[in-house]
């Protein structure tokens, strides 16, 4: 369930998409490494493990691209009043 608009939204807040970028690419970094250091030492499990992870951290940085190339989107500004609650007969 969404929550409503209260009207109170920071009217200058910006999107931790950057953020998540660069830190997915210092993780994409580490799980290579890890892969390739495990494999070396002979650690299989290990290396499959960062593996996976390298496949997950791989496709949320490609979801965040996706994101930040879709640009911002439309946010109702300080002249739209926030939403009434829904009105629920059996709440007192």
């Amino acid at each position: 369930m969404m929550p409503m608009r209260t009207g109170s939204e920071p009217v200058t807040a910006r999107s931790p998409l950057r953020m998540r970028f660069w830190l997915g690419m210092w993780g994409l970094i580490w799980t290579v490494g890890g892969t390739i250091a495990f494999a070396w030492v002979g650690r299989t499990g290990w290396a499959i493990a960062c593996g996976v992870l390298f496949l997950v951290v791989a496709v949320d940085l490609i979801m965040v691209v996706r994101h930040i190339r879709q640009g911002p989107h439309y946010q109702p500004g300080r002249d739209i009043p926030p939403y009434d609650p829904p009105y629920d007969p059996d709440r007192r």
